[in-house]
């Protein structure tokens, strides 16, 4: 279980520089949404892999509609996101959104709150603020170039502000609605993740011939790329553990722990330096930990 988290932990945190190490002249040279189908389809196929080594008998089980229907409305709502943070950079600086994003901090304890029915003592909410606190330090200037003004200045529109209500909202529902499937229904997760991540590549798929992408769909496509594919792919699986077995808050405090290994790559990979706001970032996550987890 530890290994799994220290894992997902560096996932997340290894996401941005591995985009950084894709780009060709400061821009990505591939369609992220052909990324978002071949990651989809990749955790499909380690599903039906681990249904064929450890639940071969349930292949020949007849499965109800009632099991299978509210998958479809979970990978609606990630298709959804994934498409509206494209959208939302059209109304707001990469900066902007970085800061605003961990606003779904709040969202996704709020809905697993009202929605799963567990109620978060003071001591929690006050975990749960510092992660967001954290969150806004580091998106604020964990790190810095040491060859770019330090000053940072940041911009959203009015529009720009309602997508990114929207989005915290739809991580936060999407989050809390998978996990309360996972948990209610009888099924082993071998063959729950099946069915998410079947109508996850089929809904993909529709939005990626529904953009009239150009090019073909592999092109721009390097090693690097199939390392962030199979390495997200990897970390969905995970997540899809946590969310059965644990909960959403597990997965925001992994997120959270990510920006360290973040921090450590881009230091090492980029040359950038670690400012006062990157220590007040990890002091804030330390306490939350502590705050959450610790002995009263």
């Amino acid at each position: 279980w530890g290994l799994m988290l220290v894992l997902s932990v560096a996932i997340y945190g290894s996401h941005a520089p591995l985009l950084t190490l894709c780009k060709v002249d400061g821009m990505i040279p591939f369609n992220s949404t052909s990324v978002v189908v071949l990651v989809e389809l990749t955790k499909l196929m380690f599903s039906l892999l681990f249904l064929l080594t450890w639940n071969r008998e349930l292949l020949g089980v007849a499965v109800s509609w009632r099991h299978v229907a509210p998958f479809a409305l979970s990978a609606l709502l990630y298709a959804a996101n994934n498409n509206l943070v494209v959208h939302m950079q059209l109304f707001m600086d990469p900066s902007t959104y970085q800061v605003l994003s961990n606003l779904k901090i709040v969202s996704t304890a709020l809905l697993y709150s009202l929605f799963l029915r567990q109620r978060l003592s003071m001591r929690k909410w006050l975990a749960l603020f510092l992660l967001v606190a954290a969150g806004v330090s580091y998106s604020c200037g964990g790190l810095q170039d040491p060859g770019s003004p330090s000053k940072m200045q940041l911009h959203v529109t009015l529009v720009g502000l309602l997508l990114i209500s929207v989005y915290c909202l739809i991580s936060g529902l999407s989050a809390v609605y998978t996990e309360a499937i996972l948990k209610t229904q009888a099924l082993p997760l071998s063959l729950q993740n099946l069915f998410l991540y079947f109508f996850g590549v089929l809904l993909n798929l529709i939005g990626y011939f529904w953009s009239s992408a150009e090019g073909g769909f592999l092109e721009g496509f390097s090693s690097w790329v199939l390392v962030i594919v199979v390495s997200q792919a990897l970390n969905g699986l995970i997540m899809s553990v946590v969310m059965k077995h644990s909960s959403n808050i597990t997965r925001l405090f992994v997120i959270s722990c990510s920006i360290l290994v973040n921090a450590l790559l881009s230091v090492t990979l980029f040359s950038l330096q670690l400012t006062l706001l990157f220590f007040v970032a990890v002091s804030c996550i330390g306490l939350a930990v502590h705050l959450y987890y610790g002995v009263t």
